[in-house]
């Protein structure tokens, strides 16, 4: 026999469906509710079917965003091995065994086990604590980054209308010295009123590490906005209080990236692959953690095309009798961080100071007429297939064009 238990997963609890065979489900459906009380309930029908069927069945079970996780973690914690389909391969199925137009969580959870029985899947390798926690880190990284973005925006427009000449006085409008200066003075009034000699003691403490002519100067340059600007008074009560609002939230953001940035290199420091990845030139710490955390273990992929088809760069491909179509564009259907970020590496590797071996290579897809999206693309799953070699072998990257 080859029992297995399909899981539709959804908020807070599951729809499930047993199988002992092919074509021999057993019993109805049932509900599998994601709490302690009824994650053991789970466990012993686990049992029971391994009792039935003299063999330890297989779950098989959708990503699902984080609603499976505590599923999951309690299969792992139960040495129950199971299976973790992309959802698009789901849906397919599930679409493929009816014509009749059926959608509820009895009739998924059965799909997912006729979907078992047709697939040769490979149960779910467990991945390492560092490898997730790194995930995590590097993702929340970049959540926290687009706040950021949209907060300097508003920021920004605020500003405008309340001290637009302020842009010009320090070299980055949004560092910690430049934002605390101007919660301190937002206005031109209140520039003014302070004079020279307040304002270059408050900036002077507020960057120590620079001199005091440092600290006159941007004072000299923050009176001279302050004389320039249209505006002598913020306009609007509101816009002040928007503006005080919004660097408070820069200033909050700007810690928090630096507490995650600091944590990402101090956990990405303790795994080898990151310094391997980090040997092809053009690719820093920050897209060199992002990689290996997506990545996560090598050994998942036992082919090179399998990591381009997980990183959604694998071209698509559409044949309907004599017709064959010329233009395929990729699949776009992995993981969507790791293709942004191997992207973002193909950009850094074709500077100067980049990888001469991928230069060369994007070089000569633009000699055979490529468009630079397509030569992108291909530098990218030339990349991936370097990235594969490496990590297998444990070896630095050697860049001879």
């Amino acid at each position: 026999m080859n029992p297995v238990i399909g899981l539709d997963i959804a908020k807070g609890e599951s729809q499930g469906q047993a199988f002992l065979d092919k074509g021999r489900p057993y019993g109805k459906s049932f509900t599998v509710h994601h709490t302690q009380e009824g994650l053991e309930a789970f466990h012993s029908f686990l049992k029971l079917i391994e009792e039935e069927s003299k063999q330890q069945p297989m779950v098989i079970l959708e990503s699902t965003g984080h609603y499976h996780l505590p599923v999951t973690r309690f299969l792992e914690d139960h040495n129950f091995l199971f299976v973790v389909v992309n959802p698009i391969l789901s849906y397919q199925a599930k679409k493929s065994s009816s014509l009749r137009k059926v959608k509820t969580d009895a009739v998924d959870a059965y799909a997912l086990c006729e979907l078992f029985y047709k697939e040769d899947f490979q149960h779910h390798k467990i991945r390492g604590i560092q490898l997730l926690n790194l995930r995590n880190l590097t993702r929340q990284h970049d959540a926290v980054t687009g706040l950021y973005i949209q907060i300097k925006l508003q920021f920004q427009a605020v500003l405008d209308q309340v001290f637009p000449e302020y842009k010009g006085v320090f070299g980055d409008l949004h560092s910690a010295v430049s934002l605390r200066t101007l919660l301190e003075y937002p206005t031109s009034d209140a520039v003014l009123k302070a004079g020279k000699a307040k304002i270059s003691e408050k900036i002077a403490s507020l960057c120590m590490r620079r001199s005091e002519s440092w600290a006159m100067d941007k004072a000299d340059s923050l009176l001279a906005a302050a004389e320039r600007n249209p505006f002598r008074k913020a306009p609007f009560q509101s816009h002040l209080i928007s503006l005080e609002m919004y660097v408070s939230m820069l200033l909050h953001y700007r810690e928090h990236l630096t507490a995650l940035e600091k944590q990402i290199d101090a956990l990405a420091n303790e795994i080898e692959e990151y310094k391997i990845i980090q040997s092809i030139p053009g690719i820093g710490e920050k897209i060199a953690a992002t990689i290996i955390s997506e990545v996560g273990e090598i050994d998942r992929f036992n082919h090179p095309k399998k990591l381009v088809a997980f990183a959604g760069v694998d071209p698509s491909v559409h044949m309907s009798g004599k017709f064959t179509a010329t233009i395929n564009r990729i699949t776009k259907r992995g993981s969507s961080r790791l293709r942004h970020t191997l992207f973002l590496a193909v950009l850094c590797s074709l500077r100067r100071s980049g990888s001469k071996k991928l230069k060369a290579y994007y070089d000569k897809k633009i000699s055979e007429g490529k468009p630079h999206k397509v030569a992108m693309i291909a530098c990218v799953n030339k990349l991936l297939h370097w990235i594969f070699a490496l990590l297998r072998r444990k070896e630095s990257f050697l860049d001879m064009a």
